[in-house]
């Protein structure tokens, strides 16, 4: 399964198998984490065996069942920090799709359990993305369309068209796709409307436009 294929077929799932990761999976999970923290200069961790922190009633109110496993999302405070824990945790995510494990975005239907995570005094835990072997592989959420989330004057190219469909079909809180892309020339400039974990949410879909449109193809504003 390559990284387009790993967009189309992820869904959010909430449900998870009695099942242990294997240590081939968690080996290489934790090979792209350390990669990520590099590049991103975050603290991203992978948290094995750990049922706590979807032991609650609001994990259940959720519908969260079974859930041990799952990536902390820590990094230094800075006004840039949802963000690139949003990039970097949808990267894992659609790995872990690849490697043939489920996932689920959660920002609040958790509990922060101290012992099992390594925060500094200048860190701060943003969320943490659920993994396992899914009960099921989720459902398909509804989509906004493209002239929603676009702003772009004469004719849209492949290139801009095909990363924002591939970021219609990324997570975002509340399934809410509060983002806009607009196009000057080759400059690609993504905002994040107003909401909770709308920051994180812009991290994400920007990690999917890259894959949707190419790197090659342009720039960030």
């Amino acid at each position: 399964m390559n990284l387009q294929e790993a967009i189309k077929a992820r869904h959010s799932v909430r449900a998870y198998k009695n099942q242990p990761l294997t240590a081939d999976i968690k080996d290489k999970l934790n090979q792209l984490i350390a990669e990520c923290n590099r590049e991103g200069n975050l603290h991203l961790q992978l948290i094995t065996d750990e049922p706590k922190a979807f032991d609650s009633t609001m994990a259940h109110y959720g519908k969260f069942a079974n859930v041990s496993n799952y990536i902390a999302l820590i990094g230094k405070k800075s006004p840039q920090l949802d963000q690139m824990c949003g990039y970097y945790g949808e990267k894992i995510v659609l790995y872990a799709q690849q490697l043939g494990l489920n996932t689920c975005w959660v920002a609040l239907t958790y509990k922060k359990i101290p012992q099992v995570l390594n925060i500094g005094n200048d860190e701060k835990l943003r969320a943490v993305i659920a993994l396992g072997y899914g009960q099921n592989q989720g459902v398909a959420h509804k989509s906004k369309s493209m002239q929603d989330v676009t702003k772009i004057a004469g004719t849209m190219p492949q290139w801009f068209k095909n990363g924002v469909e591939a970021a219609l079909l990324a997570p975002t809180a509340m399934n809410q796709q509060k983002f806009s892309f607009q196009l000057d020339g080759n400059t690609v400039t993504a905002k994040a409307g107003m909401g909770f974990y709308s920051k994180i949410d812009l991290g994400i879909v920007k990690y999917h436009f890259e894959l949707g449109a190419g790197a090659e193809n342009f720039q960030w504003k």
